[in-house]
């Protein structure tokens, strides 16, 4: 699902605003997430799942055209984890 996607779900299922009401609220939200997640902050989204971001340390790598060996600098990068209620609704068979 893409973010205009999910703009239009939640439109159609909430009557009360319009489409641009709705495209404010995602924007809203992820903008939010990226904030907190840029101050180091954790996520929690109960029933959903969680955001954190991870640390990864510097490393030797390779580039995969020459096969040379390359410095790869340490970095944090976000991490999402689902919740238990987002596993099970996933795990379920369709039918």
């Amino acid at each position: 699902m893409t973010r205009s996607e999910l703009i239009e779900e939640v439109a159609s299922k909430a009557a009360n605003f319009t489409k641009k009401d709705v495209e404010m609220i995602v924007s809203t939200l992820f903008q939010s997430i990226a904030e907190s997640l840029t101050k180091g902050e954790k996520i929690e989204i109960r029933g959903f799942g969680s955001f954190k971001v991870k640390k990864r340390n510097a490393r030797k790598g390779r580039n995969p055209k020459s096969g040379e060996g390359i410095h790869v600098d340490s970095k944090r990068v976000p991490f999402f984890k689902a919740g238990k209620e987002l596993k099970e609704r996933v795990n379920v068979e369709p039918a």
